[in-house]
């Protein structure tokens, strides 16, 4: 009985994780001060897996090698001079990312697990100079939702539910940041977002290759 009791509580410490085995090696291939690759459109591998869905990530509060990936993941962020990163860019298909909190200072960067989009305004905005770790030395102009409902779970497991803004440059931005990397998990990209500029809408009324008649 002693015996039994005893296995079960070693049971119930070891670490939880619905990972990969190939998942698990990513997150543990580095040290806590080893931030990890980018991964980039510009290569074909990397490009192909930035447009993959991600899954949803289980037992989040008993996950230790979760909480050393989102550790690696914050390191990751602060060395590119980012103001957000999808688990994805760094090659783990999993529905995790960081997002900049600019309308909370005292408490900058969020981490957000499994989020959810419930709700977004009807009026869209178009956010200049959106970019991306992922797509190096590109930015352009957007469409995003001026707010929008959100659900997420954090590192210690406690469910947020809130509506973010969406404001321009300069001003609170954190929807847009959120709806960027949330797309990220979808396997979008901002570039699906872009808005077209006066030329490219001429180009697409008035076609190179059209006769007029």
């Amino acid at each position: 009985m002693l015996l039994t009791l005893c296995a079960f509580a070693l049971c119930s410490f070891q670490n939880k994780t619905n990972m990969t085995k190939e998942e698990i090696e990513l997150i543990n291939n580095g040290t806590a001060q080893t931030p990890f690759r980018v991964l980039l459109v510009t290569d074909e591998a990397d490009a192909l897996f930035l447009r993959r869905q991600c899954r949803d990530i289980e037992h989040i509060e008993a996950d230790k090698d979760l909480h050393f990936f989102i550790e690696r993941l914050k390191l990751t962020m602060e060395q590119e001079n980012g103001i957000g990163i999808a688990a994805p860019q760094v090659g783990l298909g999993r529905n995790l990312f960081l997002f900049t909190r600019l309308d909370r200072p005292e408490y900058p960067v969020q981490v957000a697990i499994n989020p959810r989009i419930v709700a977004h305004s009807d009026e869209t905005m178009d956010f200049e100079g959106d970019g991306c770790l992922s797509i190096p030395d590109f930015n352009g102009t957007s469409l995003r939702y001026r707010w929008v409902d959100v659900e997420y779970t954090d590192q210690d497991g406690s469910l947020h539910k809130e509506r973010l803004h969406a404001g321009g440059r300069g001003d609170d931005y954190t929807g847009v940041i959120f709806q960027h990397e949330y797309d990220h998990l979808q396997g979008i990209l901002f570039t699906d977002r872009l808005v077209p500029t006066p030329e490219e809408e001429e180009q697409q009324a008035f076609p190179a290759n059209s006769i007029l008649k």
